[in-house]
């Protein structure tokens, strides 16, 4: 086994052990067993990787660790309503949506209210310091927009932003919590572009939930007060580090009633100001510049102007059909429209049905990742923000689809996916990417009483973003899902490279499905890093080809391959579920697949289902 492939199986085997004990500390499991399972499921892991030897390398590796960790699962009941639904990771923002949506606001008013409740409850993973892809359906008009607020890299950003003075990467961890790793963040300006399109109650009502809470308090979650435990005071500068933790360094407690007089106090000046109190010359615009200058590590370079210049984008989305449905995501820089688009017209040459047995069977468990890795092969080569590198065009034509479907064998798994030529020369025009992903995001989808719809993902990058605290709220990590080499081993530049006002590529997936005749049928999305796309994928499996409901489809254990292997959540029962796929030569390593999705179903009769993932504290409510 090559050095650095063994050194990152270990570090992966120790990571999964500290995670054991949290979660053993965290049930009260006196038994132990809690632990046990974990360090059976660290073995079999470590087994894995050593079999995949072949095709696994260290950028893979590394790339398995998930960021933000698991917190154990919370069995959800499936909501129904007739008017509307609201389905997000947080009781507190749920109802923050189902009150506005209750006082006839839009999906888009509704998730405003949401988005900066979650900032607040759930700050690790989403925030005014960060970004968002959203997808709008307008059912009067049958129109669906799409909204890019992903951030942008500085104008002084240069391709060799991650590389240390002897040409080498820079230390991932190193990088994320420095000001080389903060993005212009978009979040705000999306908000207040979509709004003005879609909004219908006044834009400073749909602060007043957040600001309360900000300022009465909310009480801290068993999630996030493990993965303050997980990640420590010292991920954070002083602020931050004030704000979650007490003087002796120790989380904030479960139950504990944390105010944020701070961020009430910018959420105030963004409701009266509207978006130009965040991005023009300003106390907020200062204290982000501020913050990235006194940055640990590394300071950045981010400047008044590049805040004042950024812009939120519509965008066309990516649509396209499966099964009879029309399904319209988002396109680059958010590579998650395309890969789902990719590898389910590729399955749509199989029958997957549940009438044919395909619920879970190891040919449909292999089909899925073959076509998932063929997809992502395509996805690492040649997506990037498309103001810098169009995609090429074909990647979802008909011919070319056929063409990849082709290379899936229905006995063996392929070695190693390579990627296509959806055009003419194309392949040898960019190098291959070392993109490591994290994951410090969220999700919500909702439909409002006219039949609107909005799935939005959202992200502050890596959990608690950069570590870095800016008047009141925590600042993205979102340069490091550039690839920080900027050419391949060949000399060749890479797509996702870094370059002044580029935005990084993503991998946020936020869904609308529709049926044959247009009608709105789901609206869904996940978190997870490069696995968002997987665990999407997984969900519209369940809910078209397996006629799952939502909540049942949030359920289902995830799986799927991003390249080398066969990931399965790791569990007791679902390693062997994994097993499942060996003889077709699968690779299968479990690991803590820790999604978010959140899905609402629209039914035939018009009622309305959803579901929350029960990995996370999320919940669906409607009305």
């Amino acid at each position: 086994m090559d050095p650095c492939c063994k050194h990152m199986a270990m570090h992966f085997v120790r990571r999964c052990m500290m995670r054991a004990r949290v979660w053993e500390s965290a049930v009260r499991l006196r038994s132990g067993t809690c632990l046990v399972i974990a360090m059976a499921v660290c073995i079999f892991a470590l087994a894995g990787l050593i079999a995949s030897n072949s095709s696994l390398d260290a950028q893979e590796a590394r790339g398995r660790i998930a960021p933000e960790g698991a917190s154990g699962t919370t069995v959800k009941q499936k909501a129904t309503a007739r008017n509307f639904m609201v389905s997000a990771a947080n009781p507190h923002a749920v109802d923050a949506g189902v009150d506005v949506l209750k006082e006839g606001g839009s999906a888009l008013d509704a998730a405003i209210a949401v988005q900066l409740v979650l900032n607040l409850v759930e700050p690790q993973s989403s925030g005014i310091g960060g970004g968002a892809f959203l997808v709008h359906f307008d059912a009067a008009s049958s129109k669906t927009q799409t909204y890019d607020g992903r951030e942008t890299a500085p104008k002084a950003a240069l391709p060799s932003r991650f590389l240390t003075p002897d040409g080498e990467r820079m230390s991932y961890h190193k990088a994320v919590n420095s000001g080389l790793s903060v993005g212009v963040p978009g979040l705000v300006a999306m908000m207040e572009l979509a709004h003005k399109q879609h909004g219908r109650l006044p834009w400073p009502r749909l602060f007043e939930p957040a600001i309360t809470l900000a300022e009465k308090g909310f009480e801290v979650s068993p999630r996030l007060n493990m993965l303050l435990i997980w990640y420590g005071a010292e991920r954070f500068t002083p602020k931050a580090r004030a704000y979650f933790f007490d003087e002796d360094d120790l989380p904030r407690p479960v139950g504990y009633v944390l105010k944020n007089p701070e961020f009430a106090k910018t959420l105030k000046a963004i409701a009266q100001g509207g978006a130009a109190a965040f991005y023009e010359d300003g106390p907020i615009a200062r204290s982000i510049v501020a913050a990235i200058e006194s940055a640990p590590n590394f300071k950045g370079d981010m400047t008044l102007e590049d805040i004042a210049g950024y812009q939120a984008l519509e965008r066309e989305p990516v649509c396209f059909k499966y099964r009879r449905r029309r399904i319209c995501g988002m396109g680059p820089p958010s590579s998650g429209g395309i890969t789902v688009a990719q590898t389910l017209k590729i399955l749509e040459g199989f029958d997957l049905s549940k009438t044919s047995g395909a619920v879970m069977s190891p040919r449909a468990l292999h089909l899925i990742a073959e076509a998932e890795k063929l997809a992502y092969a395509d996805r690492n080569r040649y997506l990037a923000d498309a103001d810098f590198v169009p995609p090429p065009k074909g990647m979802l034509a008909d011919g070319y689809i056929a063409q990849r479907r082709r290379l899936i064998s229905e006995r063996a798994a392929m070695a190693r996916a390579r990627p296509g030529e959806p055009a003419k020369n194309v392949e040898a025009r960019f190098g291959i990417d070392e993109t490591l992903e994290r994951s410090g995001t969220s999700h919500l989808s909702i439909v409002d009483a006219r039949g609107n719809a909005v799935s939005m993902t959202t992200t502050i990058e890596g959990g608690f973003g950069s570590g870095l605290w800016a008047s009141g709220f925590l600042l993205n990590n979102e340069l490091t899902d550039f690839s920080f080499r900027p050419k391949d081993g060949q000399g060749r530049p890479i797509a996702n490279r870094v370059e002044p006002g580029k935005r990084p590529r993503s991998s946020m997936a936020p869904q609308i499905v529709f049926d044959a005749d247009g009608n709105l049928r789901a609206v869904l999305g996940s978190v997870g890093g490069s696995r968002i796309i997987i665990y999407v994928i997984k969900s519209m499996i369940a809910l078209i080809d397996w006629e799952m409901g939502a909540q049942e489809a949030a359920d289902l254990i995830n799986f799927g391959s991003r390249g080398a292997y066969f990931e399965i959540e790791a569990g007791a029962s679902t390693i062997w579920e994994g097993l499942k796929v060996k003889p077709y030569g699968q690779a299968v390593v479990p690991d803590l697949m820790t999604s978010g999705t959140h899905i609402v179903v629209v039914k035939p009769d018009g009622g309305l289902e959803g579901g929350a993932d029960p990995r996370r504290e999320g919940v669906a409510r409607g009305g």
